[in-house]
Formats: C-alpha cells, sequence, structure tokens
C-alpha cells in the first residue's frame, strides 16, 4: 500500500480509502447491510493497508455509520482514519451541529472523528451553516478533540467551490473527479486550487458511479491495445494518482475482488507515473466516450425554467449517458426513477421558449423528442 500525506498534522492515509456506501446488503434492501460479509471486506482491507474509512449519516438507509462502529471494535479503530459527515439536510440552527455530532460519535463508538465533513455543500447548505455559526461550531469541535481535521465534500458549480474554499483554512475537500468529468462541479480547476492553499484532496466517483469499469467493447479494444494491461477500473484510478494533488481515492468496494484489484493498482501508484503514451491512451478513451453524447447540452440552465416543467437539461444528461456508456436498461430506470412525470421529455408541448436562450443552439424541441422516442 502506497501512502500520502493528509490533514492538518500530516497523516500518512492509504491511497485508496475505503468508502462505506455501497457495502453488501441482504435482499436487494439498501439499509440492510450484510454485516457478516461487510464486516469481513472492511477488516480484510484494513489488514492489508487501507487505513482511511468514509461512511456519513445517511448512508444505507442510516445504517451505515452504527455498522463501522461495530466492525471497527476488536483494536480495528485505532488501525484507521475514521471519516464522516454532517447531515447538512438536517441542520437547522446551531445546536443541531452539536447534536448530530454528538449522535455521530455515538454511532461510530468513538470518542473522535479524524476526517470530519459538512455533507454534500452547494450554495444553498454552505448559505445555512453561515446562518448556523458553522465557524464557531468548528473553531469548539477541533478543540475539543471531537474532530481532527475539518473539510467538506462539494456538488455544485465551481464558483460556489471557490467561495467555500476561501472562506475558511480547511483542512482538507472532497470532490467528484475523474477523466471523463474534468471540468464538472469542482473539477481540476478546483484540484488545483484546493492544492495552491495547502488543502489536501480526496476523490469520490472516481469510476462515475461504475460506469467506467464496465465499459462498450469498442472502448475496451482500446484498453487492451496497449502493451500493459490493467482493467477499466484500473486505468481510471491510475489517472488520478498519476495527479500528486490528490491525497485518496474513495472506492465503494463491495466484494473480494474489488479490493484486491484496488490495492494491487494502488501498490503500483506514484506521482507523475503516466508516460506520455499512456496519458494519450487515456486520451482516446476519453474523446472515443465525449463523441457517444447525442446531444451537446453544458447543463448552463438557460433554458430553465420551462413553461410546461420540462427539466430539458435532465432530460439530455440521461439520453447522452445511456449512449455514452451503452447500457440503455439500466439508464431507462434512471430515467423514469430519477425525474417526476412532468419532467420527462414527452411532456414538451413545442412552445418554443426554450430554444432562443440556448447558447450551443440546440434544437431543443427535436432533441426531447428523440429522448422521449428512446425511453419509450
Amino acid at each position: 500500500m502506497k501512502y500520502r500525506r493528509l490533514g492538518s498534522e500530516n497523516d500518512q492515509v492509504s491511497i485508496i480509502g475505503f468508502g462505506c456506501m455501497r457495502l453488501p446488503i441482504i435482499d436487494n434492501e439498501y439499509s440492510k447491510i450484510d454485516e457478516e460479509e461487510a464486516k469481513k471486506q472492511l477488516r480484510y482491507a484494513i489488514d492489508r493497508g487501507v487505513n482511511y474509512v468514509d461512511t456519513a449519516y445517511p448512508y444505507h438507509g442510516g445504517t451505515s455509520e452504527a455498522f463501522v462502529g461495530r466492525a471497527l471494535k476488536d483494536g480495528y479503530r485505532e488501525k484507521v482514519f475514521l471519516a464522516t459527515k454532517s447531515p447538512s439536510w438536517l441542520i437547522n440552527s446551531r445546536e443541531d451541529l452539536d447534536k448530530y455530532l454528538d449522535i455521530q460519535l455515538n454511532n461510530l463508538q468513538t470518542d473522535h472523528i479524524d476526517y470530519y465533513l459538512l455533507h454534500a455543500l452547494n450554495k444553498k447548505y454552505w448559505d445555512n451553516y453561515l446562518k448556523c455559526d458553522v465557524f464557531d461550531f468548528i473553531e469548539k469541535a477541533l478543540a475539543s478533540g471531537k474532530i481532527r481535521n475539518i473539510g467538506f465534500s462539494f456538488h455544485d458549480e465551481f464558483s460556489v467551490f471557490e467561495e467555500i474554499i476561501n472562506a475558511y483554512d480547511w483542512d482538507f475537500c472532497q470532490i467528484q473527479l475523474n477523466y471523463f468529468d474534468e471540468e464538472y462541479q469542482a473539477g481540476l480547476k478546483g484540484l488545483h486550487l484546493a492544492a495552491s492553499k495547502g488543502i489536501g484532496v480526496i476523490i469520490m466517483e472516481p469510476l462515475r458511479g461504475g460506469r467506467l469499469a464496465v465499459v462498450p467493447d469498442e472502448i475496451s479494444e482500446i484498453w487492451n491495445s496497449y502493451p500493459v494491461k490493467h482493467t477499466a477500473a484500473g486505468w481510471a484510478l491510475r489517472y488520478l494518482w498519476n495527479k500528486p494533488e490528490v491525497r485518496v481515492i474513495l472506492s465503494g468496494m463491495n466484494n473480494m475482488d474489488h479490493i484486491d484489484d484496488n490495492i494491487e493498482e494502488a501498490s503500483l501508484a506514484e506521482s507523475n507515473m503516466l508516460s506520455v503514451e499512456e496519458i494519450n491512451l487515456i486520451d482516446k478513451v476519453k474523446t472515443l466516450y465525449k463523441s457517444r453524447i447525442k446531444v451537446d447540452c453544458t447543463n448552463c440552465k438557460y433554458c430553465m425554467p420551462c413553461p410546461n416543467g420540462v427539466n430539458i437539461p435532465g432530460n439530455f444528461a440521461i439520453y447522452n449517458n445511456a449512449s455514452i456508456f451503452g447500457d440503455k436498461e439500466y439508464h431507462k430506470k434512471q430515467y423514469f426513477s430519477n425525474m417526476k412525470p412532468e419532467e420527462l421529455a414527452d411532456m414538451c408541448i413545442a412552445c418554443g421558449a426554450c430554444e432562443p436562450q440556448c447558447p450551443q443552439n440546440i434544437e431543443i424541441i427535436k432533441e426531447l423528442q428523440n429522448v422521449a422516442m428512446y425511453f419509450k
């Protein structure tokens, strides 16, 4: 296992972290963790050098923290740096910040959390934290020893990331980044900005929810054309570890093969390890993925709100993902479960209000018709 420095005391943290959001479950019920199997996997990873364990208040329907607390008994708590997150959507007062931290300490059966994050920050949550005197909470929680390092995870536009990261002397932050989504949310700009301020960066969604691990045949052909062999997931991880600004990559490991593969890749990883040929190989894969995009929508939302309630960029995002990653049935389920009925493409009445607002000059009405037909 390889380690990189993170946090206020330069902890030596494993470059792969164990994410406790996608643990083995029973009867396909997300809130029913298969505790015996999950504990075996978590301890196996720790025994092989993984020392960063990440959970959060809502994971597995609110059961993940308590599971982690039980799984880290028998001396395993002392072997790891433990991370969890303040439930941003439940914070309505200064008192709530202390209340939920104490609940989480109890769930985790520990007297301190090594890496505590404000969860899933966007503009709304951030403004609310400011109203709830979050800096007073942070200073007192750090002084009491209940938390050792303070950071945040992020899901919004870069401008919001810039505002948040400049607002406090954070110990670390957590962003979504992979070779496909270099300009999404905080993106590479956020990675470099954090690093310029001496803030360690933890990466989530390195495989884009697993979509970069299970690849179409034409993508597999590109990976397999290179003489040095790695899995598609391995290449995605190597892309990130190549960047010295990246300290930890979180992986939602839920079977032994995933754990072994990730640890093997981590054992080979170094900053600036990719050759020019390997960087070009990854760029070639990214270019092919991008060529499969159906609608060149940048999610700028200038077309919104639709007078009839259609979620125009939401429709295009799922349509594009179905084409890019080649799994129509998976994305069809997402299409009908992730959006309200009134937001679907077939609710477009072709009023034309959106098209003059689109900087990309997309024929929105025509493309919404294509989306409706595709997922019919």
